[in-house]
């Protein structure tokens, strides 16, 4: 529903993007197509450039691995596209140096502690050449508190979970089980930057691992978002044990639950295969469930070696999450992904 257009651009623009446009008013006048009056200049302007011709000029030289959000994405990464594009002109010249592109990035972002929780000023190094992310507790340290590969990391923006407009959330795979580390800066720019530059370093690295692969097919294998996250209450294997309210995450096949949204590790994670091996989705509990719950709403997980039995508040999210993991199910099964099922210890205690 695109009801409102920028006079200076000549694009037509959707509320929530309206309001990024007016706080650049230096780049972009906006009016609402409805309700504000247009003068033939203004309406001819719009008619000779429009959304195809701009995008033209203002996309021309996008990279390849750079993050192109939509209106669904958060307020950060939004700003951020809407700036790079019109503003900075980020992509308007072939070969543009840019602050995400020359294969290593260092600075301070903000990073949540493990146990206390605190948010401190750690410094971050990104390498291409190493492959790796680091980070340091102390400017001056020789030695990283973490060196992590690239080709095993994530990242996606958590605003809400964080509690900072600029909340960053970072995975990765740390003895089969996954770790997050939750950071932010100060600055829109400068996380979006990380984010772009992790992205950048992924994508070099899975080129020369994968020499045969398309671009879009690697671009396809870079960050990507979790399919879905919240409560829901969970009982042990025996299934006679209270049902506890646990926060999960769903990652692609890979089902994770914490005490706290915040943790750093999971409590438990367990393999989401597809149709075709035997996994399922239920709606609601096998009869006899005898477990306490407080939440009615339930949902049966079948797979080749038992059921997990959730229950949620609302009816509204046991559908969204039956649609997400039926999603998954429905998918078959890459090499890659048999070979992570047999190899990793997925666990689900009680």
């Amino acid at each position: 529903d695109p009801d409102w257009a920028s006079s200076t651009l000549g694009v037509f623009i959707c509320l929530s993007c309206s309001g990024i446009h007016r706080n650049i008013p230096s780049i972009s006048k906006v009016k609402s197509l409805k309700m504000d009056h247009w003068d033939d200049a203004q309406v001819q302007f719009l008619a000779k450039h429009g959304n195809a011709v701009t995008k033209a000029k203002y996309e021309a030289h996008i990279p390849i691995y750079y993050y192109q959000p939509t209106y669904n994405d958060c307020q950060v990464l939004r700003e951020q596209w809407i700036r790079a594009k019109y503003e900075r002109k980020e992509f308007t010249e072939p070969g543009k140096q840019l602050p995400y592109s020359d294969g290593v990035k260092e600075g301070i972002l903000w990073k949540r502690g493990r146990d206390n929780g605190q948010f401190l000023p750690r410094k971050f190094l990104l390498s291409e050449r190493e492959g790796c992310l680091k980070y340091f507790t102390k400017q001056d340290a020789k030695e990283p508190k973490i060196n992590v590969k690239i080709d095993v990391i994530n990242a996606t923006f958590q605003p809400e979970k964080i509690g900072n407009p600029n909340g960053l959330q970072i995975t990765y795979l740390k003895d089969n089980k996954t770790r997050n580390i939750f950071v932010y800066h100060e600055s829109g720019k400068e996380v979006v930057d990380w984010f772009n530059a992790i992205r950048s370093v992924q994508f070099h690295y899975l080129k020369v691992a994968f020499p045969i692969a398309s671009d879009n097919e690697i671009k396809n294998r870079l960050t990507r978002n979790f399919l879905k996250e919240g409560y829901m209450e969970k009982t042990g294997p025996k299934q006679r044990e209270a049902f506890k309210k646990r926060w999960f995450t769903l990652d692609h096949r890979r089902l994770m639950y914490f005490k706290d949204p915040l943790d750093a590790f999971a409590k438990g994670e367990v393999f989401v295969g597809s149709r075709e091996n035997g996994y399922s989705v239920q709606k609601g509990l096998p009869s006899g469930t005898q477990g306490n719950f407080s939440w009615h709403y339930g949902i049966t997980i079948v797979t080749p070696d038992r059921e997990y039995l959730f229950t949620c508040e609302t009816e509204s999210d046991q559908l969204e999450w039956i649609k997400a993991f039926t999603s998954v199910i429905n998918q078959a099964m890459t090499p890659q992904e048999y070979a992570s099922k047999c190899l990793d210890a997925f666990f689900f205690p009680s």
